[in-house]
Formats: C-alpha cells, structure tokens, sequence
C-alpha cells in the first residue's frame, strides 16, 4: 500500500499564548511511501514523529494537507475504517486474556460482512503468533511473558487484521539493549515477510538506521532530510542531520577555508576543491581519522579506550565545538599515551562542510 502525504500539517493550541497562538508539530510535510517499504521516522523527542504517526492512523486530523492510501484520500476516514495495524510503547496487552485471546481481541469487533467465526478466528491469531514466533505460548498470561515476548504479541495483535499499513510508535523503549536488538531484527523480517508498508517511529538512530529502507529525519515538525540511511549519513544535507546521525557523535570545529584548503586552528588538514574562502563549521566522522605521525592534523591526547574490534582516541582541540573529540581507529592500532599530542590524516569523504549562518552543508570536490 502506498501512502502519500501531501502538505500535511498539524497546529495545537499554544497554552503559553506569549509564543504565539499554536505549536507546530507538523509543518508541511509532504512524502510518498512506497509500497511494502519500511519507512523510519527519526529525530530527538518533540520533533512531531509521532504526531506525522497519529495522522496517518487517523488519530488525529490534520489542520492542513492530504493523506492517501493508495489513491483513495483518507485524511477524514476513521482510524478504525483505515486498515492500520497500530504498535505502542506501551504494549497494552489485556492481563486477564491469554497471548491467543489477546491477539484474536480485534477481530471479535468485526461486524457486518466481517464478521469471523471462532474458529476462523483462532487459525488467524494462530498464523499471527507464528509469524512472530511466539506460537507455543498461546495459552499464557501476559504477566507470565517476557518484554521481548509482550512485545511480540502486540505485533501479532497488529497484524491479524491483516492491515494494509503497520505503524510502529517507538515499540522497542521498553527492552534491554540485547533485546531490543534482536527484536528489531525480527521486525524487519516480519515487514519482509508480510510485505506491509510499515512506518517505524524512533529517536534511535542505530534502530533506524539498521532496519529502514528509508529515513526520515524531522526536528520541529520540520522534515531536513529523507533517503536511504547509509546516503543519509554519507551525504547529510546540514549540521543538524550531521550531528544528529552517528555513534559516536560527529565531531565539530570552527574552521576556514583559505586558497582552496581547510585550515582548522593554525593547521592546513585537507584540500577543499571548489570552496571559496571563507568561514566554516567543519564535521569530521570518528571514523574518518587516520593515524598517521607525519599527519596535518594535531589534536591533543587525552585518553585511549580499547572497545573490542575498534579503538577510540578521544582528544581534544582549541578549535572543537564540544569539549571532548572522538577517534575510532583499528585495535591493532598504536597509539604512543605518554605523548600530550596525537597526529591524523583524514579522509575527504568523512569530512563536511557547512555555512556558519545557514548550516547548510558546503560540498566540494572528494
């Protein structure tokens, strides 16, 4: 099912009426979903990712703009007449209903034409529950049941509808790290399996990152970059979605361009093809530092952090936006920690460019 989303807004009344009569949530949105994609919905709290996910079940109006389905405009249709499959935070698993009566409990609502026998019923929760692997547990009480295990049954509740859009809201908040990264696996198998168009709502950028054919990243109900992840990363289009995206954080400096080349405190540390001369925010990747002891680039050594596979130099610069600076380089890596200084080369595709002012990224040639 494809959905588009045209010019969609969403206003609310201002309760403090000193900044203004609304709070913008959602402003202008405009985006088509493709069909049977997983779409994530990425930036900090507040950002309007959930809102943009309340519209599109119909759990809110919009105050302006369209949404479709397919060809059909469903902006004004009741959520219940959408076709939407909806997962919460907040599991809301029924405690005195088994796993099976919990994942049957939306289709005991159907009326009409819809209406299922109990046995239907049972082989449909039953498909549901295999689906998300959880089958054999169909007689327990939620109370008896992991959160990994909750989880998946507010999936399958999702999903016996056979909806034509699945929408996640932060789904995975509420699980340890091992969990949570073995339950977004299973998400992204379940939406390959399925084939439903899923939109997935996370401030986690790894979570995003990893399981998303695209991303959207939204700060104030403003849409700054959509695309696939790794392009999204590579090619951010200004600071925010720089600094925004990254474990560990990208690294920030106050720097200038001068006869083509980039100079960050005294130091010429890279050629800058096509950029004129002029003063720069400079972002350079962790993973962008090379160790090299005849590098352009010195930044002073605080500490060394052995990680397992990687290494992480963490430094500092009298020219850095953020007090410390992060290095990941190789663990087989040598790095000499009786010396107060430590030298880099950089790699021009991990370091970018943006205007002081407008924070708009500033390519040049790699």
């Amino acid at each position: 099912m494809k959905i588009r989303l045209e010019n969609l807004t969403k206003k609310f009344p201002n309760r403090n009426k000193k900044h203004g009569e609304y709070v913008i949530a959602v402003n202008d949105f405009d985006f088509e979903i493709p069909s049977g994609k997983l779409i994530g919905l990425l930036g900090p709290s507040g950002c309007g990712k959930s809102t943009t996910l309340n519209l599109i079940s119909g759990l809110e109006t919009p105050t302006e703009g369209k949404i479709f389905f397919g060809e059909d405009d469903v902006t004004h249709l009741p959520p219940e007449n959408r076709g939407v499959g909806l997962v919460f935070q907040n599991y809301a698993l029924y405690p005195h209903l088994t796993v099976q009566q919990n994942i049957m409990f939306p289709l005991q609502n159907l009326r009409g034409k819809d209406k299922l026998s109990k046995d239907e019923m049972k082989r449909r929760a039953l498909e549901a529950a295999k689906l998300v692997q959880i089958d054999t547990l169909m007689e327990r009480k939620p109370s008896e049941l992991s959160g990994g295990q909750q989880q998946r049954v507010a999936i399958a509740r999702a999903l016996v509808k056979m909806p034509r859009v699945l929408l996640l809201d932060e789904p995975l908040s509420n699980l340890d790290a091992r969990l949570r990264l073995q339950t977004r696996e299973e998400i992204r198998r379940i939406q390959k399996a399925t084939g439903i168009t899923t939109i997935f709502v996370t401030h986690d950028q790894d979570e995003a990152m990893s399981i998303s054919d695209q991303i959207v990243v939204m700060k104030d109900g403003v849409v700054h970059q959509i695309g696939k992840p790794q392009e999204v990363y590579d090619h951010p289009t200004n600071l925010f979605v720089a600094t925004f995206l990254g474990t560990p954080s990208i690294n920030v400096f106050r720097a200038r361009v001068q006869g083509e080349k980039l100079y960050i405190g005294e130091e010429n540390v890279l050629a800058t093809p096509g950029i004129q001369d002029r003063d720069v925010i400079c972002a350079i990747r962790p993973e962008g530092f090379l160790l090299d002891q005849e590098g352009p680039f010195t930044l002073g050594l605080d500490r060394v952090e052995i990680m397992g596979r990687d290494t992480s130099v963490v430094c500092t610069h009298e020219a850095a936006v953020s007090e410390v600076l992060r290095a990941i380089v190789r663990t087989d890596s040598l790095v000499d920690e009786e010396k107060n200084t430590v030298r880099f080369s950089l790699l021009p595709r991990k370091v970018h460019l943006f205007d002081p002012e407008t924070e708009e990224d500033l390519p040049f040639e790699v």
